[in-house]
Parts: C-alpha cells; sequence; structure tokens
C-alpha cells in the first residue's frame, strides 16, 4: 500500500524508471515491462515515470484518507508533505541558479535591488546576484562607439531641413549634415539621469543641433563653407561635451564631423555667382597688388639712383669748383710773384691744349726761320703702325730739334711779343 519515499525516490535502484524494484519487469504500478539490461534509461521515459509515481503517490494519499479512516491519515499526509519539499528545495535551487550572469568584454553591468542602484560591475566574466526580483542587473556596452546623424538620416541626401537649417553671422543660410561619435563615460548616468525623457540619443542629438546652430551663429558663411570648416568641428565638438556634463548624460564626444556644408538648393545657383564675382574680385585685387609690388619697387629704385647721380654730379661739381678756386689761388699767388713767367706758362699750357687736338701746324710768317716739319704725314704714318704692336719706338724722331736749339727761343720771343702788341 505504501511505499517509502525513499524508496521511491532512489537513484540506486536498478531498476527506477523500469516499472518494479530489485529488476523486477513485472511491477504492480502499471508500468510497462522492459527487457531488463538494454542500455541506459530514456531521459524522456524517466521524466515520465516520475510523474506517474508523483500523481500516485498523491492519489494514494488521497484515497487512503478518504476511505480507510483515521488510521491512514497520517502516512498520506506525510508523503506529500515530504513531496512538496522535494519540489520547494528544487524550485529553489532553480531561483537561485537564476542569479548567475555573464559580464562580456567592453560591457559594465548596473546591479539594481529592489529597483535602486548598488553597485556597477565593470569586471567581465561569469558571476552571481541575488536573483529575480530581489535584484536585477542592466548590461551596458561602454566600449562601443555610437554615432548621431544630425541634419540627414543614413545618407546625406536624405535630409531633415529642420535640423539641417542654420543662420550664420551675417544672416545667411547655412544647409550642414553633420555626424557625432561618442562613447559612454558613465553607465550609471547614461542610465538613470536620462530619464524620464526623450531617449538618450535624442538627448545627445538635441545637444549636437544646439552646440552647432550657436558656433554657426558666430561664423561668417564664408567661414563656415570654405575657409574655418575644421574649426567650426573642433568648436561645436567642445560645446557638446560641456552641455552633455552640465547634463551629467554619461557621454564623451570623441569627434564631430561634417558632411557637408552649402547654401539651399533654392539659392545656391545666386550664392555660385556671387562666389565667382567674389573671386573674381580677388583676383583683380591680387593682380593689381602684383603689378603695384612690381612697380613701386622700381620706380623707387630709379628714383634712388637718380638722388644718388644727382648727389654724385652735386659734389662732383663743387669739389671741381674748389679745386679749380685753389688752383686759381695757387696762380695767383704764383703770379704776384713772377707775373712774366707765369703768364707764359698759362699761355704755353692753353696752346698746348688747343693744339693738342689738331692735326695742323699754324706758324707765325714772320718768324721764317721756324723748322715746320710734316705732322700730317708722320701721323698718318703712325696711325697704322700703332695698330700692330711694334718695338720701343727709334729716338731719332727728336735729333733734328737738336740741330737748332735757337729756333723755339725765337718762336717763343715772337709770341711773347704778340702778347705784348695785343695787350697794349
Amino acid at each position: 500500500m505504501w511505499k517509502p519515499i525513499s524508496r521511491i525516490f532512489s537513484l540506486n535502484d536498478p531498476g527506477w524508471g523500469r516499472g518494479g524494484s530489485g529488476g523486477n519487469n513485472s511491477g504492480g504500478d502499471g508500468q510497462r515491462p522492459r527487457p531488463p539490461n538494454d542500455g541506459p534509461p530514456d531521459l524522456d521515459e524517466l521524466w515520465r515515470d516520475f510523474n506517474r509515481r508523483l500523481n500516485g503517490l498523491f492519489r494514494r494519499g488521497g484515497g487512503s484518507g478518504s476511505g480507510g479512516g483515521g488510521g491512514s491519515e497520517g502516512p498520506s499526509l506525510r508523503g506529500a508533505g515530504a513531496g512538496a519539499g522535494v519540489l520547494g528545495v528544487v524550485a529553489l535551487l532553480l531561483w537561485l541558479g537564476s542569479g548567475f550572469y555573464i559580464v562580456p568584454e567592453g560591457h559594465a553591468a548596473a546591479i539594481l535591488r529592489f529597483g535602486e542602484f548598488r553597485t556597477l560591475n565593470d569586471r567581465p566574466g561569469f558571476t552571481w546576484r541575488l536573483p529575480y526580483p530581489v535584484e536585477v542587473h542592466e548590461l551596458v556596452n561602454v566600449q562601443q562607439l555610437r554615432q548621431i546623424e544630425v541634419g540627414y538620416r543614413s545618407n546625406v541626401k536624405n535630409k531633415v531641413l529642420k535640423e539641417s537649417l542654420m543662420l550664420s553671422q551675417d544672416q545667411s543660410i547655412v544647409d550642414m549634415q553633420y555626424a557625432v561619435q561618442y562613447r559612454l563615460s558613465d553607465p550609471v548616468a547614461w542610465l538613470f539621469n536620462n530619464n524620464p525623457g526623450p531617449a538618450p540619443e535624442e538627448i545627445i542629438r538635441q545637444a549636437a543641433e544646439t552646440a552647432m546652430r550657436e558656433t554657426v551663429g558666430r561664423k561668417g558663411i564664408d567661414q563656415v563653407l570654405y575657409e574655418e570648416k575644421e574649426a567650426v568641428a573642433k568648436d561645436a565638438q567642445k560645446l557638446m561635451q560641456s552641455i552633455a556634463d552640465r547634463y551629467k548624460a554619461g557621454v564623451a564626444i570623441i569627434d564631430v564631423t561634417i558632411q557637408q556644408a552649402q547654401p539651399p538648393e533654392q539659392v545656391q545657383a545666386a550664392f555660385e555667382d556671387a562666389n565667382k564675382a567674389a573671386q573674381d574680385r580677388e583676383r583683380l585685387i591680387n593682380e593689381g597688388r602684383a603689378y603695384a609690388n612690381d612697380v613701386i619697387p622700381k620706380a623707387r629704385g630709379n628714383a634712388a639712383r637718380l638722388t644718388e647721380e644727382a648727389q654724385g654730379y652735386k659734389q662732383r661739381v663743387i669739389a671741381t669748383a674748389e679745386g679749380d678756386a685753389s688752383r686759381f689761388r695757387q696762380i695767383l699767388t704764383e703770379y704776384a710773384k713772377a707775373p712774366q713767367v707765369t703768364r707764359d706758362r698759362m699761355y704755353l699750357e692753353t696752346m698746348q691744349q688747343v693744339f693738342a687736338n689738331t692735326t695742323k701746324v699754324y706758324v707765325d710768317s714772320r718768324n721764317s726761320t721756324l723748322l715746320s716739319l710734316p705732322l700730317e704725314r708722320l701721323l698718318q704714318t703712325a696711325t697704322p703702325d700703332a695698330a700692330r704692336p711694334a718695338p720701343a719706338p727709334a729716338p731719332a724722331a727728336p735729333a733734328p730739334a737738336a740741330e737748332a736749339p735757337a729756333e723755339p727761343s725765337r718762336a717763343r720771343e715772337g709770341l711773347r711779343s704778340r702778347d705784348r702788341d695785343a695787350s697794349r
């Protein structure tokens, strides 16, 4: 009638789950007879046998209590309590086992106890917490490089004009699409400081839009589109980080990339014309500056050269005048000492200068004894000879002058007498 629970659930019984004890294959519990030594038991069959035995245990306990009187009530309650205890132990083990979880590499787990944050587990591996509903955990990827798109979605051609259109400092409209890359620096702040409200990604998008609008509003359209495009991205990144820190969003802005920046499509043609006109203006200005840089230094150089030549001419004239004056004073001093000698010497020097550049010889007709030489013929014959190198000239040329030493003195006296007559 009643079998002990240890006998029913004995795992050492070789006939457990086979319909009898001690290897009896024709048990009286209604199990299907099975041949002995047929290999390991089937798990499904074992589970079905376990359920049948458990149901039979409760059926026997209930039937004995109703038909057998009070004598069989005690053993039935004890069997039911033992079965409930076994189920409780199994349920407790399963409940405790549900507290094991795995933290992947690059993740962190926030442990919540009854909904309140308790600790942060950032060590990867297999770990345990109190099972649900006492404690739960939330995994956060702290190494993932996340990205949000502002002004477009998936493609720059798929624009979101509400986010991309912004106003510059010179009252020009700029159509800008950019991407923001960030990582989670504080998982706890990311999980709990951003709620309630919009999604955390939407908060980052709004902060990025606010920072970019403020940065573009401080720049001119040429600076945003051409001149300081990288500087605009850097300034916007710093402003985004300050806004995220102010809201304690728990994110670190890694990079801001401007995908496209241009005027609106409606005015793009006119803007290109204005841009070409501005470029032509700059080109003409640069050409004018180049021409000025070429002409002005030359003019300054010529002016400096003329100034230096004038200064040199001035110094030369002054020096010449001073030299002439000094020579005149010296001649005057000598003239005071010997007037006739000085006058003759001046006359001779003047005649020497005059006749040095002429080929004709003027002879006083009154002095017929003057010996004249054919100087023209001598010069004509000497000119071809001077073109080629020749040895030292022969000393025979001055010989005739030694034959008549009195002739030059006579000529000199004749010249002096002519000067006297002219002065009278």
